[in-house]
């Protein structure tokens, strides 16, 4: 199939692009930015520089038509936040093309902080407890440490501040007053335990595809920089009762803390798509042709699950997350040299993001961002910033796209 990617920025596009072409599939992308992850591959078929959906997603929307329209493409896959506006325009497109959506309403539901824990109460799922404050300001008087604060809107490390200090919750007061767009606050109780993440793919509110991994070594942004896929059927159940409650059609994923025996899940997260799909591909299951097939309509899918034990590795979080834990050269080197021996704690790790023996340019930004953080160790926080750009969901993007017909 000629598959179209809505972005070709974050890691979860450019796993995608490797897991698609794996698959047999033509991919092509497309992002407002000339260089970003996607640039380096050789599996892309096509790249076009669109208008950024945080700013203009009304220009997004009419380049994206305007593409399908004029070039033949047999998918869409929605790969990050500009699936909400596929979702809030589904009905103009499924004439262009085949793409896997659920109802706006659901997506809606599931794409804000706020939503995911009134679903999970509705439900009976496990979550930490919770509190909502009406705006930012009310954060200044909490004092009971260590807690999170989350905006309602927010994805890929943004819109959370951990807090364990005045300290911190003075500069996330001072951040939040932007990200918050006056919205409320919700304040989530402290959890301490291994995290991880579950992804699944459903059709019509069937759950065919399910993978799920626990992070044993931390990036950027709370990001995993290794993890190992494990075995979880109750997971799998609360997930199967989402996707049945919401009719849920696509690709939905989760992050829940859970103890050391993967029991007793919390519910932290939610993302509407697809997340870094190669650890469950390396793994066996690739969720990212799971998800082409249930866009084409094949109605013949058995709910599948990839192989647990499986040890992935993101060379490119593990030299962001040495630099900002750390922020010392002897450290990175370590780092550096653990990555290229495959040893240490990356020992029968399998490279996901950038595989080198399949998409030989995948190595560019590792080795880029490598020689830049050598250099300043400092800079990680401003490479990570630069990864929230202008191919991300803003809270006025929402609302404009709430709003159209």
């Amino acid at each position: 199939m000629r598959v179209l990617l809505t972005e070709g920025s974050s890691t979860s596009a450019r796993e995608a692009i490797t897991a698609l072409a794996l698959a047999g599939h033509a991919v092509a992308y497309c992002d407002p930015a000339p260089i970003c992850l996607g640039r380096f591959s050789r599996l892309v078929l096509r790249r076009y520089r669109c208008p950024p959906l945080g700013t203009d997603p009304d220009g997004f929307r009419r380049f994206l038509e305007q593409v399908l329209e004029r070039d033949r493409f047999d998918v869409l896959v929605p790969i990050h936040e500009q699936g909400y506006l596929v979702a809030r325009i589904a009905d103009r497109l499924r004439p262009l093309v085949a793409l896997a959506a659920p109802a706006f309403a659901a997506y809606d539901r599931l794409q804000t902080k706020l939503g995911l824990h009134d679903l999970l109460r509705e439900l009976g799922l496990p979550q930490p407890p919770a509190i909502l404050l009406d705006d930012a300001g009310e954060l200044a008087r909490c004092e009971r440490f260590p807690f999170v604060a989350k905006t309602v809107l927010g994805t890929a490390g943004r819109g959370t501040w951990p807090i364990r200090s005045p300290a911190e919750r003075n500069r996330a007061l001072a951040e939040i007053g932007a990200a918050a767009a006056g919205g409320p606050i919700l304040l989530q109780g402290w959890v301490r335990g291994p995290l991880e993440q579950a992804q699944a793919v459903f059709q019509a509110g069937r759950l065919v595809g399910f993978h799920a991994t626990r992070r044993l070594v931390e990036g950027a942004g709370g990001g995993a920089a290794l993890k190992e896929s494990v075995d979880r059927p109750a997971i799998a159940a609360d997930l199967a009762r989402i996707g049945a409650h919401l009719s849920w059609h696509g690709a939905l994923s989760v992050d829940y803390f859970t103890n050391e025996a993967g029991g007793d899940p919390l519910y932290i997260d939610a993302n509407p798509r697809l997340v870094e799909p190669m650890a469950a591909t390396l793994a066996g299951l690739n969720l990212a042709d799971r998800l082409v097939r249930v866009s084409l309509g094949c109605d013949d899918l058995p709910c599948a699950s990839g192989r647990p034990g499986v040890r992935t590795r993101l060379a490119l979080q593990a030299l962001l997350g040495t630099a900002l834990h750390h922020r010392s050269r002897r450290a990175l080197i370590g780092t550096i040299t653990q990555l290229l021996a495959d040893s240490g704690p990356f020992a029968d790790a399998r490279e996901e993001l950038t595989p080198a023996g399949l998409d030989s340019p995948g190595v560019v930004p590792v080795v880029g961002a490598a020689m830049m953080l050598l250099a300043w160790p400092g800079s990680a926080q401003a490479m990570i910033g630069k990864g929230w750009g202008a191919h991300l969901l803003t809270p006025e993007a929402a609302r404009r796209i709430r709003e159209m017909v």
